[in-house]
């Protein structure tokens, strides 16, 4: 019996926050065209808030520029190369000032 090998090529860092701002954008623009095809902006920013990097692993939170109060996570799963994606939708934004400061 042949014993199957999976060979999954790595993702580097830069890869990924390209993946992850391409996907971001189309998905904004499927979802401005499905919503109202007359307000699809198609000059607006993604940019990465937050990513990190463990092992052959990949995480990083994306938003864009764009009113809809939306932002992403994106996930890569390097032992199955597998990406996982979430869009959130921000319901409140408040200020918290910490004791004696």
């Amino acid at each position: 019996m042949d014993k199957v090998i999976h060979s999954v090529t790595p993702v580097s860092s830069e890869d990924f926050i390209n993946f992850g701002k391409n996907y971001v954008r189309q998905y904004s623009l499927e979802m401005m065209a499905k919503e109202d095809y007359k307000s699809v902006v198609e000059d607006f920013d993604v940019f990465v808030v937050w990513y990190s990097k463990a092992l052959k692993n990949h995480k990083g939170l994306f938003a864009t520029n764009l009113k809809d109060n939306l932002y992403y996570e994106i996930t890569y799963n390097g032992d199955t190369n597998v990406y996982y994606f979430d869009a959130y939708d921000k319901k409140d934004n408040r200020t918290i000032v910490g004791p004696g400061l």
